[in-house]
């Protein structure tokens, strides 16, 4: 049976918690659609992450991303939520979200996300 998009992410147990090491995704074909007009909006995503006790399922996150595909999403919004899922499912040491939203009427969009846990505590 193909792979389905779905809106779970996955977690598997940090295998080096101990230690502080980044983890990086490159999503390179991104799209959801603009809330507007209903044209596709395409975007590349950069997900970096210092996991705490848990990592994110690489298949898990194409799912999850995929599943955008056909939503209404303005390109602040998408990127927020994507960081707050994210959160929501491993509570990251850090984590950074970006989305470059490719050119659309002559102005392309960056949108970045930062969190970092040990600030959330102070």
């Amino acid at each position: 049976m193909p792979s389905q998009p779905s809106k779970e992410l996955q977690t598997f147990p940090n295998p080096a918690a101990d230690r502080d090491y980044e983890i990086v995704f490159d999503v390179p074909e991104f799209t959801c659609l603009c809330p507007l007009t209903g044209q596709p909006d395409f975007a590349r995503f950069k997900i970096s992450y210092v996991p705490d006790q848990s990592c994110i399922e690489l298949k898990s996150l194409k799912l999850y991303m995929w599943a955008y595909r056909n939503e209404g999403a303005f390109h602040e919004k998408v990127t927020n939520t994507i960081a707050d899922d994210i959160i929501k499912a491993i509570q990251p040491r850090k984590l950074t979200v970006v989305g470059d939203f490719f050119v659309r009427g002559g102005i392309g969009t960056i949108v970045t996300v930062t969190h970092d846990k040990s600030k959330q505590q102070a």
